[in-house]
This record gives structure tokens, C-alpha cells and sequence, in this order.
């Protein structure tokens, strides 16, 4: 299934049903009096968050939806029949938003959870309404209310407990297939990641999920590469997993590529707690190793653990300082799982 982030939708609630003028009409009833019922409510337009669904691809094949009008009023005091709703079907963590694509109207964070985004109109008053003791034949109703119709824009933010960053080609796929039941496609070059990627991910009984985004590069917060139309997908994440290519020439300028971004985005991911993982060092010698740690310690200010995807060696541990820094409300717990041992190092 493609991926699909953004959507721009155009909606229209249904309009009131026309209510009736009508008398009644009976054998030896000479003055009926009027009888037009009252017409239908427009059907509305509504956004349900709903389980199974991780991208808004079937928003590209039918950007129009229309909820059904009121049927009008009709006689024996018979009201119009109620449009039916509309529902639109949304992902867990869908954004609504108005059409500058920036006010923001709604936010479906949990199964089941319906916003309704156009009310539909009401249905006119029949005839029988304007009865009053000086009219008793009034020859009046009222119009149904116009539906409402706007243009919207729906944004996904995956739910994600981890958001793994770096610059492309750093491992990040690599570390989700290792680790999970996820299969993000992997290669020896830049740019194999072009869409998120989710993995739920166990040790030592618990269990949380992992976002794979594409790698960023420097100028992502305006636009340039890949990565910069999905930061929004780590936004909602516990903590942050930054993966450094332990083969790089220069990995304190690659771990300085990766924050400037974040705080150029904003302080929601700049703020947020992190794990830096100098990663691929089953490709270094034990010097490399100690020299490269040190120098990204001095400029993150703080430890810095070392990690081989392709080995396994620190993954667990790994997983254990993610799991350290997600709130406890949110691992879930697995029955009879025996704890993690880590993979021996094998240079």
C-alpha cells in the first residue's frame, strides 16, 4: 500500500428539506387546516479515527464528499426524511486542517473518536407551524438551511513511542528490521528510505513502536531532500534515536547536520529526549571506535553508546535506554518474555 501524508478534501454538508404547505382534506371535514410537515435535516460530515489504516492514500482517489440533502415536508403533518451522514475514515493521529493548511480544526488521536466537520442544514417548517388563532390557513414554509461546504486538509502524524533520525544511508532501516517484524527496504545507498516505516519493537517483556523516517539532509526544515515533509511524524514521539554512521569521515559534523535541522524545525523535536547511537561499528577498528565515541561525547555533552544493525552487537542495549526514556503508561507489557541478552561483540 502507497503512502499518503497529506490530502486536501472538499466537503459539503447536506441542506434542509423544504417544509410542505398542505391542508387536510377529509369527507365531511369542510375546514381541515393546514397540515405541511416540517422537512428533513441535511446529513453532516464527519471524521472518525478508525483502527487498520496507517496512510491516507484513499483520500488521492475521491477528494469529494457530499453528505445526502433533507427530504422535503410533505402532508399529514409527515416530516422530511433526514439525510444520511458522511463519514470520513481516517488513521489514528490524522490532523484536520482548515484550507490555509495551517488552522488547525481537529486532532483523532484514539480509535473512535468522530469530529464533525459540517453541520447539515435544517429542515423548513411546514405550513402547520405558522398556524396561529388569526391565520388559521397560513400558505407560508420556510426553505431547508443550505448545507455548508469548505475545503479541509488532512495531515497523518504516525503514533510512535521512538523516532529514528540521521543522515540517509546512517542504518536507521537497517536497526527497524533488526529489531522487528518490520521490512523496510534496505540498500547501500542514499535515499533507500522514501516512506515512514513502523516496527514494534520487544525487550525485556515490553513492547513499543519504532518510526522509520526518511534520512534528512542540511536545509530539510526548508524544504531541501526527503526527510523534511515526515519530521511532523516524529513530533508525537516519546524520544528521539539518532543514529550516527559510524563509517562517516566527519561524525560530529553529521551529528551537527541532524541538530541544526531539529532546532530549525522547532523546539517540539529540539526539546525532546535522545539517544545518540554511533552505529556500523562492526566496520571499525577498536581505535576508530574509542576516537569517534569521544568526539561526538564532547560535542552532544553526554554518553554516547556504539551499535552494529548488522551484527547486533549494542542493540539491546539500545533498546533498553529507549525503553529507560518512554513514560511507563505507554510500553506495553508481554506475557512470558524472557529478558534480551545482547549479541557478543564481534569485531
Amino acid at each position: 500500500m502507497k503512502f499518503l501524508d497529506l490530502v486536501k478534501v472538499y466537503i459539503r454538508s447536506g441542506s434542509g428539506g423544504n417544509g410542505c404547505v398542505s391542508f387536510r382534506r377529509e369527507k365531511y371535514i369542510e375546514y381541515g387546516g393546514p397540515d405541511g410537515g416540517d422537512g428533513g435535516h441535511g446529513g453532516d460530515v464527519i471524521v472518525e479515527a478508525v483502527d487498520g489504516l496507517n496512510t491516507l492514500i484513499d483520500f488521492r482517489y475521491q477528494q469529494h464528499f457530499f453528505a445526502e440533502n433533507g427530504r422535503p415536508g410533505q402532508g399529514s403533518q409527515r416530516t422530511g426524511k433526514s439525510g444520511d451522514d458522511i463519514v470520513l475514515r481516517v488513521p489514528v493521529g490524522t490532523e484536520v486542517l482548515d484550507e490555509d493548511e495551517e488552522t488547525a480544526i481537529a486532532e483523532l488521536m484514539e480509535v473512535g473518536e468522530r469530529i464533525t466537520l459540517a453541520k447539515g442544514g435544517n429542515g423548513g417548517f411546514g405550513n402547520l407551524h405558522f398556524k396561529t388563532a388569526t391565520n388559521q390557513a397560513p400558505r407560508r414554509a420556510n426553505s431547508g438551511q443550505p448545507g455548508v461546504e469548505r475545503t479541509i486538509w488532512l495531515r497523518l502524524k504516525l503514533i510512535a513511542d521512538v523516532g529514528l533520525l540521521g543522515l540517509p544511508n546512517a542504518g536507521k532501516s537497517t536497526f527497524l528490521a533488526a529489531t522487528s517484524n518490520a521490512r523496510p527496504k534496505i540498500a547501500d545507498y542514499p535515499f533507500t528510505t522514501l516512506v515512514p516505516n513502523l516496527g514494534v519493537v520487544g525487550v525485556d517483556g515490553v513492547e513499543f513502536v519504532v518510526a522509520d523516517i526518511p534520512g534528512l539532509i542540511e536545509g530539510a526544515h526548508e524544504g531541501r531532500g526527503l526527510g523534511d515533509q515526515f519530521l511532523g511524524h516524529v513530533e508525537r514521539t516519546s524520544v528521539l534515536l539518532h543514529l550516527v554512521d559510524g563509517t562517516a569521515e566527519d561524525v560530529v559534523a553529521d551529528w551537527e547536520t541532524i541538530i541544526g535541522e531539529l532546532e530549525a524545525y522547532g523546539a517540539v523535536l529540539a526539546d525532546k529526549p535522545r539517544v545518540t547511537v554511533l552505529n556500523k561499528v562492526d566496520a571499525l577498528l577498536d581505535e576508530e571506535i574509542d576516537e569517534k565515541r569521544a568526539a561526538l561525547e564532547a560535542v552532544a555533552g553526554g554518553p554516547v553508546m556504539v551499535m552494529s544493525g548488522v551484527s547486533k552487537h549494542g542493540v539491546t542495549e539500545v533498546l533498553r535506554a529507549l525503553r529507560a526514556r518512554i513514560a511507563a503508561g505507554k510500553l506495553r507489557h508481554v506475557e512470558n518474555a524472557a529478558p534480551e541478552e545482547d549479541a557478543p561483540w564481534q569485531p
